[in-house]
């Protein structure tokens, strides 16, 4: 199974934000999904309004942001 790194958001009990970066695994891919290999990834200004637990962004958690994105299909 294919592994990548991730920046994940955790809300823990006590309403701590921490921000981890943690390897996880790929969800195999179904037979109708896109596959992309990104090259270039970033975080943009909601992700981290996100990130750093801001009421009204996030609303479940554990949150892995960033929706831009750049590769190859």
């Amino acid at each position: 199974m294919e592994r990548s790194k991730a920046l994940v958001v955790h809300n823990l009990d006590d309403g701590t934000i921490t921000r981890v970066i943690e390897t996880r695994n790929l969800t195999e891919p179904r037979e109708d999904w896109v596959r992309v290999r990104i090259k270039y990834s970033a975080l943009n200004y909601k992700d981290a309004l996100a990130a750093t637990g801001n009421p009204g962004v996030a609303l479940t958690f554990p949150l892995v942001p960033g929706i831009d994105a750049v590769g190859e299909v």
